[in-house]
């Protein structure tokens, strides 16, 4: 993936996105980690801006995501 501009800050970020989303790239959470957030937002429309949270934020919902059953 190639660095994007976040339109709130305006700072080079590169996005990724999980390999579960969809081939289409519309149905997904985007996240950009720096060195104090983790930046947020939906892949069906990157100019908006999202949230971001904290690194210990994040690993708790990544944590919590993972332990959910699925069908």
């Amino acid at each position: 993936m190639t660095p994007d501009r976040d339109a709130s800050t305006d700072l080079p970020r590169t996005w990724t996105r999980s390999t579960y989303s969809g081939a289409e790239g519309g149905d997904c959470l985007e996240a950009a980690v720096d060195p104090n957030r983790v930046h947020l937002r939906d892949s069906k429309d990157t100019t908006r801006p999202g949230p971001a949270v904290g690194h210990r934020a994040w690993t708790a919902f990544l944590g919590f995501v993972a332990a959910e059953p699925r069908d």
